[in-house]
């Protein structure tokens, strides 16, 4: 169980929270685990299947406005409790408000693109500076591209439109994919990607990527959801009936340093194989479901590993990483930051 931004993130499996005088109580196995005041509390997230609360607990942080949530152990959301209370309607007001006006979502849209731009070339300057030694073709991709990302990244700060961002994040996207395969250094031949193609996949690498980022986006989606955000009200990406637009804003931060990263290792370990995918009549390409469950399994070991949060300076798992992201939002939202912060990788 940790605690960020005030929010308490409870994930060990069997946990009973009950409200105990004015704190919540956290009990396992009929021990307490950790008591903390509700007052200091914005926020409690559970993460599992066997995680349960009190109804006095969920009402009185309803009273308090503690958004109180629950995931399963995947991030997926789940359900929350919530009160009647004026904090977050205000918030999303704020955020409606913001989506409406192009000069403010152009500023949030630009930082969470930065930070993909960012975060893309980490990923290209990664492989390389580790493997550029033994193809010097590779190495001079590699490098082109994340010059590019570079200078793309330098033009975000100048864009005054969502249609100019949409434009340079188009440019450097087909950059990224178009040296992808430079970044398959001990793979499979049968395991390939010619560009980015998707709904549907037409080849494994993309079939790998396309599940791994259905699984992000549940999990920023759940993250918003757990912090009273609409995640249908995007500021990059347009409305669209039933297109989680915000959740598809969020995701971009990490698209690369989650999810192209956890392909990349199953793919260069040879984890998953040419065996590993069917092909369909209509030539899409699908991950087989043994293995999806162990795509799932290096998921979730991405999720547990701890890294020092660039903003916060608190060391935190790479899975709470959209829950985090999803609160500092909403705290830029609600006038206690001046900008977003997205989430840069170090």
């Amino acid at each position: 169980m940790k605690r960020h931004l005030n929010t308490l993130f409870v994930t060990l499996e069997g946990a009973y929270l009950r409200k105990d005088g004015a704190a919540v109580e956290i009990r396992h196995e009929g021990e307490t685990k950790l008591r903390v005041p509700l007052h200091n509390l914005e926020g409690i997230a559970c993460f599992g299947w066997d995680i349960g609360a009190s109804a006095a607990l969920m009402a009185a942080c309803s009273e308090a406005g503690v958004a109180f949530s629950f995931h399963n152990p995947h991030g997926k959301f789940l359900a929350a409790t919530r009160g009647f209370t004026s904090g977050n309607i205000l918030l999303r007001r704020e955020q409606y408000r913001r989506a409406d006006d192009e000069a403010c979502a152009v500023a949030i849209a630009a930082n969470m693109l930065a930070a993909k731009l960012a975060n893309s070339r980490q990923v290209l300057m990664r492989t390389a500076r580790d493997h550029g030694g033994s193809s010097p073709a590779r190495a001079t991709a590699l490098g082109q591209a994340a010059d590019s990302l570079a200078v793309r990244a330098g033009l975000l700060g100048r864009a005054t439109t969502l249609d100019s961002l949409r434009g340079i994040e188009g440019d450097a996207a087909a950059t990224y994919f178009g040296v992808f395969p430079h970044l398959l250094v001990n793979h499979d031949p049968g395991v390939f990607i010619t560009g980015r193609s998707r709904r549907p996949p037409l080849d494994p690498v993309n079939a790998l990527l396309s599940f791994l980022y259905s699984l992000l986006m549940h999990d920023c989606r759940s993250a918003l959801e757990g912090c009273g955000l609409d995640p249908q009200c995007g500021f990059l990406h347009r409305d669209r009936p039933g297109r989680p637009s915000l959740a598809l804003d969020l995701m971009e931060e990490f698209r690369a340093f989650l999810s192209d990263r956890v392909a990349l290792t199953l793919i260069n370990r040879r984890q998953i194989t040419a065996g590993d995918f069917r092909r369909e009549e209509s030539g899409a390409v699908l991950l087989k479901e043994d293995s999806r469950k162990e795509v799932l399994v290096a998921w979730q070991e991405r999720k547990q590993v701890e890294i020092t949060h660039p903003f916060l300076d608190e060391k935190v798992t790479i899975g709470l990483l959209p829950h985090l992201q999803a609160r500092l939002l909403a705290r830029h939202l609600r006038g206690d930051l001046d900008a977003y912060p997205a989430f840069l990788a170090k």
